[in-house]
């Protein structure tokens, strides 16, 4: 139903909807949750599926860099530990995507739009690990930039997104560490080992520092989300609390942040940082980092490699829909 408003046509909200809106919207300013079954707006719902798919895939795609390292790592307990983790990794996106299919789209859909490249995934995971310092620096850079950034939203206003975030964190908390525990042991080193943690915490910083996002005033969709109640903080505050956290971590470690401005500012309270590539940022999103075919097509070989695995456990459904029948 349609009523003409001057040249434009507008939808005429039904009575259900009109309804609906009004409960969400007192869910929001309650600051309560969203659930499956509860009416939302459809831009909640595109917003919420877009971020969420691409949480998930981030934590796909991320398992490549560090899988490639389990074979190579320096110990038997350093290559369980990493194998740990990068389970760690696929049950978050697992935890995701179904998070994500609460909202009304399949799984397959969401597959096929990383697959095709539709879909972006963070741009950190587009960059190589060299060494085994790498493994220290991902996670203490990374996995501590996906904690700023996802401790806030254990209170996404989203029921089952929140509730993920609670186990997901409790486990990065565990990766971060694990991260920081290289880079110690190597820079309490030998030479060689100390250049080598110091390098690839070089190589990491400015990419992690932009997991966060670009800037405020060039992220049109944060300020909708915070009203939202999905973020908690805007991109440059948790840009700055990150930059806080590992200011006085690299000082335990004894390396140095590869940043000539960095420093605390007393009169406005926040962290100043040299400019971040943004240039850069943009060109790895949009498919053209280092490692973005790389990645992309590691990952369509693996799905096609495991077409065996879902099409048994399809089998294995419809035989035990049979017996039920």
């Amino acid at each position: 139903m349609a009523e003409q408003n001057g040249a434009r046509l507008t939808a005429v909200a039904s009575e259900e909807d009109r309804a609906g809106q009004a409960h969400f919207d007192e869910i929001i300013a309650k600051d309560s949750r969203i659930e499956p079954r509860d009416w939302m707006p459809e831009a909640y719902r595109k917003g919420l599926t877009r971020q969420v798919s691409q949480h998930a895939h981030s934590e796909i795609i991320g398992m490549q860099p560090e899988a490639n390292w389990i074979t190579r790592a320096p110990s038997l307990k350093r290559k369980a530990i990493l194998m740990a983790k990068v389970q760690d990794e696929a049950g978050h996106g697992l935890y995701l995507y179904s998070a994500a299919e609460t909202l009304g789209t399949p799984r397959d859909t969401l597959n096929d739009q990383l697959l095709s490249g539709r879909a972006k995934y963070s741009s950190i995971f587009n960059y190589p690990a060299r060494t085994w310092a790498d493994m220290g620096a991902i996670g203490w850079l990374v996995d501590g930039a996906a904690i700023a950034n996802q401790v806030p939203l254990c209170r996404a206003s989203y029921g089952p997104y929140g509730r993920a975030m609670v186990r997901i964190c409790k486990e990065e908390s565990f990766h971060q560490r694990q991260g920081f525990e290289i880079l110690l042991e190597l820079a309490n080193g030998t030479e060689a080992q100390k250049k080598m943690a110091q390098d690839a915490v070089d190589r990491f910083y400015e990419p992690a520092l932009m997991m966060f996002g670009p800037p405020d005033a060039d992220s049109p969709n944060s300020q909708q989300s915070m009203e939202w109640n999905i973020k908690r903080f805007s991109n440059d505050d948790l840009r700055q609390r990150f930059v806080g956290m590992i200011v006085e971590q690299a000082k335990v470690l004894g390396l140095t942040l590869p940043d000539p401005e960095l420093r605390f500012d007393e009169e406005t309270g926040q962290w100043i940082h040299q400019d971040l590539n943004w240039d850069e940022f943009k060109a790895v999103i949009s498919g053209n980092g280092p490692c973005n075919a790389q990645r992309l097509a590691r990952r369509r070989e693996a799905h096609e490699n495991g077409a065996w695995v879902r099409e048994a456990a399809a089998a294995y459904a419809a035989q035990q829909a049979e017996k039920v029948a």
